[in-house]
């Protein structure tokens, strides 16, 4: 019976964040171990579907690097890095576009349709929801930065109660161009703006911002991340997830989250209890 009755306490200590967050938009950017590792997947399609069902509209994000990264060594393609991004070669975009928006979004979508959750897999190409320009064509080819998402898209999904779920890969200038491959951090970011999404959530195998003893910082402003990158404390490729979660703060998203997708249900535990696992960034 105490069992019992500390599940009822559990459900109950939920149910004030259940009704704060129902009725409004989250983005998750889904990534790392969490997308790779059998027991985790499951973990997260179960926490989305759950999501759904207490009313919160959720639209997904998703990268996809370690199996393209597979893929092109398996073809004896050079896999190539400039400052940690991905530099897309014509004769690399086939190939990505082929893992992300076929092989790893209709996994996705299929394990979130299994679990309870009503999942459409799509593109920025779809209805050209999504268009973008080049980085710097000489030097990262292929690989874009957005210039604008068309909400409505989205919106008209989430109202008719599906989950989009994003393959981050955005249309070029005219019918005949290959698209460009979007860092799917900030693909996340400028769509969470866009559609004046409640929050972002980045899942990530770190458990979030940590301090130079590895603590880990859970409240982060916008007026201390200069800061802590100037001196060092946020560094490598956490300042590029950092710059992601202050576009869509300073866009309207009311907080980002960078969140241990290692653990299992972290999201539940970042959005439902009152301390969270991860670290927030808010004005």
């Amino acid at each position: 019976m105490q069992k019992k009755i500390e599940t009822a306490k559990t459900l109950m200590d939920a149910f004030p964040f259940i009704k704060r967050f129902s009725g409004e938009t989250i983005v998750v950017k889904y990534g790392g171990a969490a997308q790779i590792d059998p027991t985790l997947k499951e973990k997260f399609a179960t926490d989305i579907a759950l999501m759904c069902l207490v009313g919160i509209k959720v639209v997904i994000v998703h990268g996809g690097g370690k199996k393209i990264n597979e893929i092109l060594e398996k073809l004896n393609i050079e896999v190539n890095f400039i400052d940690g991004q991905r530099v897309t070669r014509p004769e690399d975009m086939e190939i990505i576009e082929m893992v992300l928006s076929g092989s790893v979004n209709k996994e996705i979508t299929a394990l979130l349709n299994h679990s309870g959750a009503k999942a459409m897999g799509i593109s920025g190409k779809d209805a050209l929801f999504m268009k973008a320009e080049a980085k710097d064509s000489e030097k990262f080819g292929l690989t874009g930065n957005i210039v604008s998402v068309d909400a409505d898209v989205i919106k008209r999904l989430l109202n008719d109660k599906f989950t989009p779920v994003i393959a981050p890969i955005a249309s070029g200038g005219s019918s005949g161009h290959p698209g460009y491959n979007i860092n799917a951090d900030f693909a996340a970011s400028y769509i969470a703006k866009s559609i004046n999404a409640r929050k972002v959530i980045f899942l990530t195998d770190t458990a979030g911002v940590l301090d130079k003893g590895s603590n880990l910082l859970s409240t982060l402003k916008l007026d201390n991340i200069n800061t802590l990158i100037e001196n060092g404390t946020i560094s490598g490729g956490m300042i590029p997830k950092v710059n992601a979660c202050l576009e869509a703060v300073e866009g309207g998203v009311r907080k980002a989250h960078i969140i241990d997708g290692r653990i299992e249900h972290s999201l539940l535990l970042e959005l439902f209890t009152s301390d969270g696992i991860g670290t927030v960034i808010k004005k």
